[in-house]
């Protein structure tokens, strides 16, 4: 075996175990690079109990139940699904009904998902007012592409 033959089995497999760790990484990362999964994804993945995980869709309407000591009860749903979620603690000023929230926590055996953090999600329309007011100094604010930093009843005085 000369040397020119040498380095190329040298590089090949280099190249080879390379491959083989990136796919390794990969499949132990496949779970966690989705930022959160549907009340679909869970029905249909049905994920053992006490999974840690995260749930994403818009709060139910008429689904939103607040008890003693911070405790709040509500349904996630993507429009297919619903997924009940227990969560005792304040809430972002963000949350109601109708609007999109991600929870993390664990999946119960009942099917109830408990919840130890409650992000709400605000519509993606939404740009704050410093870059509106930048945005219209510099000539760039187009009326009615985006709505405003609050709706117009939360505007301070």
């Amino acid at each position: 075996m000369n040397r020119k033959q040498r380095r190329l089995i040298l590089i090949g497999s280099s190249l080879g175990v390379l491959a083989i760790a990136a796919a390794l990484v990969l499949s132990a990362l496949r779970d966690s690079i989705v930022f959160f999964n549907s009340p679909t994804d869970i029905a249909e993945k049905h994920p053992g109990p006490g999974t840690r995980m995260r749930v994403g869709g818009l709060v139910k309407p008429g689904s939103l139940q607040r008890g003693d000591n911070l405790q709040i009860r509500f349904d996630v749903t993507d429009g297919k699904s619903e997924v009940p979620v227990r969560y005792q603690g304040i809430v972002p000023d963000l949350f109601r009904e109708g609007q999109g929230v991600v929870a993390e926590g664990k999946l119960e055996p009942s099917g109830i998902f408990v919840a130890d953090t409650v992000l709400a999600k605000h519509d993606e329309r939404y740009m704050p007012r410093e870059v509106v007011d930048a945005l219209k100094k510099t000539g760039r604010w187009q009326e009615g592409e985006t709505q405003g930093s609050m709706p117009a009843g939360d505007k301070p005085k």
